[in-house]
C-alpha cells in the first residue's frame, strides 16, 4: 500500500470511530429518553435481542428483549410515576472497530407511585456494545447503584 493509500484508510478509519462515538452516544441518551417518555420502541431499539441488563440490588439481572420488556413494565415504570435521567462524564474505549466498551454517569430523579415520594439515584453505567451490520446496540450493561435516596418533603410539580 502507498503512502497515500494508507494516509486514505487511516483517515477512514478515524470518521468511523468518530461515527461510532455519535452512534454511542446517542444509545445513552435514547436510554433516558425511552426510559423517562416512557417510549418503549424507543427504548428497547439501543439493545441487542441477546442482551444483559444487570441492574443490581434491588431490582435485578435482567436477559434479552423479554427480560427488558419484564423489568421496563413489570419492576420500574410500576414503580415510578416519572423519572428524569441525566447521564454524563461517557468515556468510550474500541477493542476493535466493532466492539467498544463505555461508561458513564447518571443521576435520576423520580417520583415513586407509592407517594408521592421523591427520589434520588445516583449510578454509574458501565457498557459492553457491539455493532453488528453497521448497528451499534447495548450487549450487556451493568448498573453501579451509589445511592438510592427519598428527598423528603419534596413534591415534583410542574412549573406554575
Amino acid at each position: 500500500m502507498g503512502t497515500e493509500q494508507a494516509a486514505i484508510a487511516a483517515l477512514v478509519a478515524r470518521i468511523d470511530e468518530l461515527e461510532s462515538r455519535i452512534a454511542i452516544r446517542d444509545l445513552a441518551s435514547d436510554y433516558c429518553h425511552g426510559f423517562d417518555k416512557r417510549d418503549y420502541e424507543r427504548f428497547l431499539a439501543i439493545w441487542w435481542e441477546d442482551c444483559v441488563w444487570d441492574i443490581g440490588p434491588p431490582f435485578g439481572r435482567f436477559e434479552n428483549h423479554r427480560g427488558v420488556h419484564e423489568a421496563v413494565h413489570d419492576v420500574l415504570w410500576p414503580a415510578w410515576a416519572e423519572t428524569h435521567h441525566l447521564s454524563t462524564n461517557q468515556r468510550i474505549s474500541f477493542s476493535d472497530p466493532d466492539n467498544a466498551e463505555s461508561v458513564c454517569d447518571v443521576d435520576c430523579i423520580g417520583t415513586l407511585n407509592e407517594g408521592p415520594t421523591c427520589q434520588m439515584v445516583g449510578a454509574t453505567y458501565t457498557d459492553k456494545l457491539q455493532r453488528r451490520d453497521g448497528c451499534w446496540k447495548i450487549l450487556h450493561r451493568t448498573v453501579q447503584i451509589h445511592y438510592f435516596n427519598p428527598i423528603p418533603g419534596t413534591v415534583l410539580s410542574a412549573p406554575g
